[in-house]
């Protein structure tokens, strides 16, 4: 058994929402080294420059498309344009996501339905619109969901998040049962704690690093490439019966408390 060419990804095609900058570009370029033409999102379509040259760099096909991931009908339609652009669609990386720190007691309903529809209700929707595309070409498909230790720990001033994560996680174990008749596969990666610029914030108090250092065995936050071999597992052949599953990427983290 050549257990290398199990992780090959070269002739499928994936989809990265959120792939502009922090753990979706690095995810779109792990792809890509992987094997696989990569269809990356975000909402301002001109921030994507950087990941498409990573892919092109990678000897891959890159094809940036603007998407607010609240907005159902254009989840359908740029997930159908992605799979045209690609001839196909094997893969969808469900990345895209929001935070925003808030004691409970302050959250309104705008900041509520800010996080999960971002978070939960576009994360369905485009596996939703993937799954279309993946059943219709009748080669089945991998669905990798970004979950998060909230998925699996409260987080005080982050119960919006905290939600829509733990929300994910269900909706992954969910899918995978519902989907497994299509040869279709649905994980999830949790992050532990990486320096993004969506969680800097947090990382420009020293205090706050060293308290976090102190929770982790492995001593260290993620680096980007942490995540690579994680998604590229679950997108892959080598995890071809593995569905309904959600591997922390936390360096000991959950294991320890």
């Amino acid at each position: 058994m050549n257990v290398t060419s199990l992780f090959d990804l070269n002739g499928r095609s994936a989809l990265v929402t959120g792939g502009s900058r922090g753990l979706g570009q690095a995810i779109a370029q792990a792809l890509a080294f992987a094997g696989a033409d990569v269809a990356v999102t975000a909402r301002d379509v001109a921030s994507l420059g950087e990941t498409v040259r990573l892919i092109e760099d990678s000897g891959k096909r890159a094809f940036p498309f603007a998407l607010d991931v609240r907005d159902v009908d254009a989840c359908s339609r740029v997930v159908e344009a992605a799979s045209q652009a690609l001839g196909g669609l094997d893969i969808l990386i469900n990345n895209a996501g929001t935070e925003e720190i808030r004691p409970a007691l302050d959250v309104d309903e705008a900041l509520w339905d800010r996080i999960v529809s971002t978070n939960l209700k576009g994360a369905f929707f485009c596996a939703q619109a993937a799954a279309r595309q993946m059943s219709g070409f009748g080669r089945g498909g991998a669905i990798v969901n970004l979950c998060s230790l909230t998925s699996y720990v409260g987080i005080p001033t982050a119960v919006p998040y905290g939600s829509s994560k733990a929300g994910l996680m269900g909706m992954t174990h969910a899918l995978a049962a519902e989907w497994a008749p299509l040869d279709i596969r649905v994980n999830a990666i949790a992050p532990g704690y990486f320096r993004t610029a969506m969680t800097d914030v947090f990382y420009q108090d020293a205090a706050w690093q060293q308290a976090m250092l102190d929770k982790i065995p492995q001593r260290r936050f993620g680096a980007m490439e942490d995540v690579a071999g994680a998604v590229v597992f679950l997108a892959s052949g080598a995890s071809r019966y593995v569905t309904g599953h959600c591997i922390p990427v936390d360096g000991g983290y959950l294991a320890s408390i």
